[in-house]
Parts: C-alpha cells; sequence; structure tokens
C-alpha cells in the first residue's frame, strides 16, 4: 500500500496539474465522516494551501424558481468563453434517507459540465445551518489550488444559507424575478443588505418590461440601505440566461466591485475577516463534537433531552447538568 505521504504528495501534483479526478477525490475526502480518510484530505489540503487564494469568490442566491442553475451556467459559459476557468459549488439539499445530494450530478447545467474549463460539485448540505455544507470553505480551496479563477458558490436559497455564504465569498449576488408585485418578493431585508448587486432574472420576452420595472423598484429600496462595503454601492441589473442579454454586464459588475475593493485595501481586510471566522466555525464544531461524545454526556443527553420535553425540569437546568459533566475532571 502506498505511504499516506507519498499519496498526498501524488495529489496534490495532479490537481494543480488540472486532473479534475484527483480534484473530486481529494473533495470526497474532505467530506468524508471518516476520520482516516477525512484526515488525507486535510493533509492534501494544508499542502495546497499556499497556492489558493487567487480566485474571485461569488456567491448566487436567490428565492426558488428564480433559475439560479441556468443562470450560473449562462455566466460560466460566458467566462470561459472569456478565458476562465470556473468552479461551481451547488449546496444541494441532503437526502433524510441517504444524506446525499438530492439534486444530483452535474444534472442542471449539462452544457457547463461538458466544457474541460468547468468544474461542478453539488454537495449535501449535511444538515449544518442554513443548509450549506460543511467543508463549502476547504472545497473552494482546492479549486483554486486546482487553477480555477472564478469560483461560484449556489446555495439553496432558504433559511441562513445566504448570510453564511456571504461571509465566505468577494461578491455576493441576489438574483430576483421579475414583476412578482413585491419589492421583496420574500427575501428578508438582511439579504439585500448584504448583496453586493442584485439581478432581475429571466428578463426577455414578455417579462422584459416587468423586469426593468422591478430593477427600478429594488433600486429604490437598495437607496434606504446603508452600503454593506466602504467604496462600492450596490447595483441592480436585468439578465437573462436564456437570451444571454445582461450576462456580460453583471460580470462587469463584479470586476467593477473587485477593482474599488483591492484599491481599498477592502478586499484584503474582507479575505482576513473571512479566514478568522472560518477558524472560530471549526473550532464551535470541534467543539460541539466533543461535548457529545464525552462519555459523562453522551449517556446522559437522551434521558435530559426527554425530561425537557416533558416538562420535568427546564431546558436551562439539563444544559448545566451536561456542561458539568462535561467539565469533570
Amino acid at each position: 500500500m502506498t505511504p499516506p505521504a507519498e499519496r498526498v504528495a501524488a495529489s496534490c501534483e495532479a490537481i494543480r496539474g488540472g486532473d479534475r479526478r484527483a480534484l473530486a477525490r481529494t473533495i470526497t475526502l474532505l467530506e468524508s465522516s471518516r476520520d482516516d480518510l477525512a484526515a488525507e484530505g486535510q493533509a492534501v489540503l494544508e499542502a495546497l494551501v499556499p497556492h489558493t487564494g487567487r480566485a474571485v469568490r461569488v456567491g448566487i442566491t436567490g428565492p426558488p424558481g428564480v433559475g439560479k442553475s441556468s443562470f450560473i451556467e449562462a455566466l460560466g459559459l460566458f467566462l470561459i468563453e472569456a478565458g476562465h476557468r470556473v468552479a461551481v459549488l451547488a449546496i444541494d439539499p441532503s437526502s433524510p434517507v441517504t444524506g446525499g445530494s438530492i439534486l444530483g450530478d452535474k444534472t442542471r447545467m449539462e452544457r457547463l459540465a461538458r466544457s474541460e474549463r468547468a468544474f461542478i460539485r453539488p454537495s449535501p448540505s449535511g444538515g449544518t445551518l442554513g443548509g450549506v455544507a460543511q467543508r463549502t470553505r476547504e472545497v473552494m480551496l482546492v479549486c483554486e489550488a486546482a487553477g480555477y479563477d472564478v469560483v461560484i458558490v449556489e446555495t439553496v436559497g432558504i433559511g441562513q444559507s445566504e448570510i453564511t455564504v456571504a461571509g465566505m465569498v468577494d461578491f455576493f449576488l441576489v438574483l430576483l424575478q421579475p414583476g412578482s408585485g413585491d419589492e421583496l418578493q420574500g427575501i428578508k431585508k438582511g439579504v439585500l443588505e448584504l448583496a453586493d448587486g442584485l439581478v432581475v432574472h429571466k428578463a426577455d420576452g414578455e417579462l422584459a418590461e416587468a423586469a426593468r420595472r422591478s430593477a427600478v423598484h429594488f433600486s429604490g429600496a437598495l437607496s434606504l440601505l446603508r452600503p454593506l462595503t466602504p467604496g462600492w454601492a450596490p447595483r441592480v441589473l436585468c439578465a437573462s440566461a436564456h437570451t444571454g442579454e445582461g450576462i456580460a454586464r453583471v460580470w462587469e459588475m463584479i470586476e467593477a466591485q473587485q477593482r474599488a475593493l483591492t484599491s481599498s485595501g477592502e478586499a484584503q481586510r474582507r479575505r482576513r475577516e473571512q479566514a478568522r471566522a472560518w477558524m472560530w466555525s471549526l473550532l464551535d464544531e470541534g467543539l460541539r463534537r466533543a461535548f457529545r461524545s464525552h462519555p459523562g454526556v453522551s449517556g446522559r443527553i437522551e434521558a435530559l433531552e426527554r425530561e425537557v420535553e416533558t416538562l420535568r425540569t427546564t431546558p436551562a437546568h439539563a444544559a448545566r447538568t451536561l456542561l458539568a459533566a462535561f467539565l469533570e475532571r
């Protein structure tokens, strides 16, 4: 059997050489629930870290039915035509039966998936907060090391996933439906406050005029919000994946934001802040896992949960009991 160190070195060389199969294998290791496989994936990631950080990271969200996948495919094809290499991390809901992705592999972006300059990876959310895949940040770094200079993260568009994704990307884009009659369309104000740009999608055919009116309404709504990032005021555009209209302008907006943030130093500050937040997120995750597996805690959780559910004790008392058991020496 090949020693792990040699496998790690071989994987790193293959990934940096653009081997998509090696990239997919490493992502599978990172997502594995087996400690030995996950450790090997982490070893590969550690070796690749010096070769990361040079991609533009774009998060894309929107309500169900807005056409996220078709928009991402159109944007990805445009970027490839312009000479970029594009990785798409599509965070799918997890199946309650298998724990795997419900939406399947590459079924929603068939044209983009056929390109040698694209890599599409659906990842199950794994039940993590807001539906954001647990290892998305790590997968993003591996893709950057493989030479993908644009990494797109697609959220499931529900819950708190938008907030989490906004905290790991350079540009956070919100897609919106035209002509719904409701300016916020179920999108929380907090999500709009996080947006670096809004795009009214499906702006073609009979919906073209409605899309233009919606863009005006959303521009007005944004003008009432304080810009999230110094030196950049979010913009509202119309686009259509069906016709391709507006796709180039969306990328021009992203490039303009990147130039503005880089010249002001905000881009570097944002990346540093994201790395620090990632560290604490991993620490919280590790502490939660250690807490639940602690011998003095694991055997008492189920009984205390029943006592809380049947009102025989308070949640506060149960929590104090478990914490005391965890802190016993």
